[in-house]
């Protein structure tokens, strides 16, 4: 259950990380902003758990697992379709 959620954890965080990028390359400096912070919030708490949490072995397993849930995350923020006014 634990790998689950960092996987799903991974997902959620690269999908608000590359929202975040787009709404830079966009100048939207409010969300751009709210994305970041809680893209690093996600990341940490993630990191920490493994680091604190589990033993040697599994927490080996837990980042893999972590960063195919940041792969995935990566890919669903390219494919989301994003309709912004321009200024």
């Amino acid at each position: 259950m634990q790998f689950l959620i960092y996987f799903l954890a991974g997902v959620l965080q690269d999908f608000l990380l590359t929202l975040n990028w787009r709404f830079m390359a966009k100048d939207k400096a409010i969300l751009a902003s709210l994305f970041s912070f809680l893209t690093t919030i996600i990341s940490f708490v993630v990191l920490y758990n493994i680091l604190t949490r589990l033993d040697q072995e599994r927490s080996i397993i837990a980042i893999v697992i972590y960063s195919f849930g940041i792969a995935t995350g990566t890919f669903l923020g390219m494919k989301t379709k994003i309709r912004m006014k321009d200024k």
